[in-house]
């Protein structure tokens, strides 16, 4: 069966670097795998190159727009201090240089802690090795503090190509000034003329060896000026490759700007601009956070029942996102299947819903030795996931279509017993995917459900955070009952993740809206004089009312406005 085809992913924004560098090494631990047990296509991600010597590598299909100062390790020409090679050693990230913002590797080689981890006397060297490496990217094994990290190249873990990153010099990554904080800002960015050049010459460079490109992943920053960057930049994929799927990612770290009233407007101005523009130019438009709120009042962040995570530190949010973002793009990187991005998008984007909503299960509670139909059948009430579009969570089993993906669970058919019925309907089932499809026409009655089942677990080695409970095993399940010892790393995890095109969105959107109406703009001249005519917000606007009305079931009542106000 011919393979569905190839992705090309651009990272716009430093959190969109964080998800990245931990998606990217979510694939080098895949890569561990037997290539002829792997259920996802790696190459619908990777490009494969011949390095000296002969010897096959891969590296991600990827362009990165960053800012000065938040690269770290990879110079600013690059993604690699030289052209990719072929690396039997352990791999060394660089913290960048102090207060000039440049990132020139620094100890030849060796990692350079930062004055906390300096203090609990932390040695902060990688280990140089010769033993052959563990994939076809290098991977290194360290285990990286959170407290140590400051830019994603710290724990990225995969050589990228020359052509992967650029960096954006008329703005600092970090500071009290000179950072890119307006939507317009973005915007005008995507207007200067050696700007879009750079862009299109890396867009071509992937593109051109492509077999057949199936679309785009866009996963930016929507809290800040790159999402007037990733407007720009949807507008430009729609009108240079028509026909081509673009799934867009909007990325919100968990903020604490509750003191900043100046920060939360200008966050919730771009979050709104961003979501209008990025949903209009692409296929598909997800907004993915852990914070419990994208508006203006703060809500506490999403919790996991068997995850101790810190929701301050990037390090750790963005790999609980990279875990979902894994699973759900897995239909379009199926081995076994020749569904496209377009596909994925148009089973859930009709009738003008081009928003949806992520949902995720991260680990996916199964109990170790029980069966599929059994594990199901405890959650018959409640799908055990969280919601990772920072709606308010609604217990309600309605949503209009949904695709949904379980990994890391056995694929066994149940054990039939001669003469005794079965134990439910879901015991009856012949295979798993007619099980799981079961279970959500049962969960939710009358939505279009797409399901897929893997046995392939999302891999949890380094540099991925060990921030889970010890209740669960080093394949992620769960135990009866705490160890009496120390519990092993977890190695991988079991995740159920699903795309929703639901009725919470609209809880979403007329919060924003509202919020927005709220608020005296005209307090706000900096904002708009960052390049947004207040003519074009006022429309803006309009066109985020409409879009949260494509998600009314019918039965809203005139109170539910004011649900949404409450948020």
């Amino acid at each position: 069966m011919a393979a569905a085809g190839e992705a090309v992913t651009l990272q716009l924004g430093h959190y969109a670097g964080c998800v990245g560098a931990h998606w990217w090494g979510l694939q080098a631990a895949a890569l561990r795998s037997p290539a002829e047990a792997a259920e996802l296509r790696a190459a619908a991600l990777l490009r494969t190159e011949r390095a000296a010597g002969g010897r096959e590598t891969q590296t991600p299909r990827l362009v990165a727009l960053e800012l000065k100062g938040g690269v770290g390790a990879l110079r600013p020409g690059g993604a690699a201090p030289e052209a990719p090679v072929a690396w039997d050693g352990a791999v060394a990230a660089y913290l960048e240089g102090g207060s000039a913002g440049g990132s020139a590797p620094r100890d030849g080689g060796h990692r350079t802690d930062d004055a906390s981890s300096a203090r609990k006397g932390g040695s902060g060297t990688a280990a140089q090795g010769t033993s052959p490496a563990p994939s076809r990217l290098a991977v290194s094994q360290e285990v990286h503090p959170g407290s140590s990290v400051r830019v994603w190249s710290d724990y990225l873990n995969v050589r990228l190509h020359p052509k992967s990153v650029y960096v954006i010099h008329q703005y600092m990554h970090d500071g009290d000034c000179g950072c890119l904080e307006a939507f317009g800002q973005g915007e005008s960015l995507l207007q200067d003329p050696g700007c879009i050049e750079e862009l299109e010459d890396r867009l071509h460079f992937y593109v051109e060896e492509c077999d057949y490109l199936q679309g785009f992943q866009v996963l930016c920053d929507l809290h800040n000026g790159f999402s007037g960057v990733g407007a720009k930049v949807t507008e430009l994929l729609y009108d240079e490759y028509s026909g081509k799927g673009i799934l867009t990612w909007g990325l919100t770290p968990v903020t604490s700007n509750e003191g900043d009233f100046q920060k939360n407007f200008y966050r919730l101005m771009n979050t709104a601009l961003g979501i209008v523009h990025l949903s209009s130019h692409s296929s598909l438009f997800c907004p993915l956070s852990l914070s419990g709120s994208l508006g203006i009042k703060p809500q506490p962040p999403v919790t996991f029942p068997y995850i101790n995570y810190d929701a301050s530190l990037n390090y750790h949010s963005s790999a609980i996102l990279a875990a979902a973002l894994d699973t759900l793009t897995a239909p379009y990187r199926l081995s076994s299947s020749r569904g496209s991005m377009m596909h994925l998008a148009e089973t859930l984007n009709f009738s003008g819903r081009k928003v949806v909503a992520a949902w995720a299960s991260v680990p996916f509670p199964a109990l170790r030795g029980c069966s599929l139909p059994d594990t199901l059948c405890a959650y018959q009430r409640d799908v055990p996931w969280k919601l990772l579009s920072s709606c308010r969570e609604q217990k309600v089993s309605c949503c209009f279509a949904q695709s949904v993906v379980l990994r890391g669970i056995c694929k066994g058919s149940p054990i039939s017993r001669p003469g005794k019925p079965p134990a439910s309907p879901l015991h009856a089932c012949e295979s798993s995917e007619q099980m799981l499809q079961r279970y959500l026409h049962t969960a939710f009655p009358g939505a279009f459900s797409t399901s897929h089942v893997l046995e392939q677990p999302c891999d949890t080695l380094p540099p991925y955070p060990q921030f889970f409970s010890p209740l669960l095993t080093r394949q992620g399940f769960l135990l009866d009952k705490p160890p009496s010892y120390s519990s092993a790393a977890v190695e991988s995890i079991p995740v159920l993740a699903a795309l929703q095109s639901s009725p919470v969105l609209r809880t979403l959107l007329c919060s924003l809206h509202r919020d927005l109406q709220k608020l005296n703009v005209r307090r706000w001249a900096s904002f708009f004089s960052a390049g947004v005519e207040e003519g074009d917000f006022q429309e803006a606007l309009e066109e985020l009312r409409t879009l949260s009305q494509c998600y009314e079931t019918g039965f809203e009542a005139d109170g539910s406005e004011d649900e949404a106000d409450s948020d």
